[in-house]
């Protein structure tokens, strides 16, 4: 397995310096980067003459991830060579947020393989719903099959984000990779470093990832009333509070949910995530410190998945909603996982609007919200 990355700060001599990664003949070209670039044709076709017999995959961001640390405006293009594994690439329109299982499922049909190893994942971050995507793909793959990636971004306005496929840059297309080979390896790691506070609220109205009443009051309207002066800058402010949905009024575990959108008319909270009917929410809260420490855990949690430690590439997708907290800070996460992984990993992502990973070895994919979310990819 061979990589090389690049890292481009503006579009001046795209071509010249896509050159070192087009002389290794990749099999995959991984782009992370501001809607800017996926905007310009000039750019997408560039990539398609430099790497003609690449998947070429990716997405827009709200902030570009590298080993050297965090950046905005600017493209991390990741080229990889497999020696020993097989791709399969699969692409579809999303028709709205009602056909998010329905296209999850048709990314699976086009991925089956028998010697399937693993997937990642990458899309529209406004107008879906993650948890239907992945229960879509879910449905028609193995569960125990790891599915890893993420949503798009686009800087934090959560009007329009893109995803790259090998035909090209478009605000609706989902794509997925699948890894084929009995050689290739995934392992994964996610973790938030949120804290819940206040008392659990019972969620007596929902419909999907549309919060409309907690304990029979409308959720908009709880929601203001715990963040006090903060409300006045939703929903952008909605960020920095997630939810725990946890499945008891004492449960101190489970997704987080970050909230995308408020409905003033109806009183209702739109979240990024399928909200549980029969479960209770609760507001939570963090610190730099303690989301630095979560990204060190999720590192941890994956590198325990390793026989070993072998060249590889690390895909870091951490939420928006953490660099906001963390703000000049950020790249100190960045730093934790880096430290952990070790020479080994070339590092790329992204800040995201959710994220995909299973919860755990041989576990369920989910989509996760605020979390520090790590994939690494290798050949053994």
């Amino acid at each position: 397995m061979q990589t090389r990355q690049i890292h481009l700060r503006t579009p001046d001599g795209v071509a010249q310096a896509l050159a070192p990664a087009q002389a290794m003949a990749p099999d995959l070209v991984i782009v992370f980067g501001s809607i800017a670039w996926f905007t310009n044709a000039d750019f997408v076709d560039a990539l398609a003459t430099a790497f003609p017999r690449a998947h070429r995959v990716g997405c827009s961001t709200a902030g570009e991830i590298t080993q050297a640390g965090v950046f905005d405006g600017s493209a991390v293009i990741t080229a990889i060579r497999f020696e020993r594994t097989t791709l399969r690439e699969a692409v579809t329109d999303l028709d709205g947020m009602d056909d998010s299982q329905a296209a999850g499922e048709r990314l699976a049909r086009q991925l089956e393989a028998p010697d399937l190893r693993g997937i990642l994942v990458l899309g529209p971050g406004v107008n879906i719903n993650g948890s239907a995507l992945l229960r879509g793909m879910t449905a028609r793959l193995d569960r125990s099959l790891p599915i890893t990636g993420g949503l798009a971004g686009d800087g934090g306005a959560f009007k329009q984000t893109f995803s790259l496929s090998s035909s090209g840059a478009s605000d609706r297309q989902l794509v997925a990779i699948g890894f084929c080979g009995e050689h290739f390896r995934m392992a994964h790691g996610s973790y938030g470093g949120w804290q819940p506070f206040g008392p659990a609220r019972k969620v007596t109205r929902c419909a999907g990832n549309v919060l409309y009443e907690l304990d029979g009051e409308s959720a908009l309207a709880v929601y203001k009333r715990y963040l006090g002066e903060h409300a006045k800058d939703l929903p952008a402010s909605g960020l920095l509070f997630p939810f725990l949905m946890a499945s008891g009024p004492d449960v101190e575990k489970g997704l987080i949910r970050t909230i995308l959108g408020v409905d003033e008319a109806s009183g209702s909270l739109t979240l990024a995530g399928e909200i549980d009917g029969d479960g209770y929410l609760k507001l939570m809260h963090s610190s730099a410190d303690r989301l630095v420490d979560g990204a060190h855990r999720a590192a941890e949690a994956l590198q325990q998945m390793l026989d070993a430690a072998p060249p590889g590439v690390a895909l870091l997708v951490s939420c928006v909603g953490r660099r906001l907290v963390m703000g000049d800070r950020c790249d100190e996460e960045v730093e934790a996982v880096t430290e952990v992984l070790g020479a080994n990993a070339t590092v790329a992502g992204y800040y995201s609007y959710g994220e995909v990973s299973p919860t755990g070895p041989g576990q369920d994919c989910k989509l996760h919200n605020q979390t520090m979310t790590i994939s690494y990819l290798a050949e053994v």
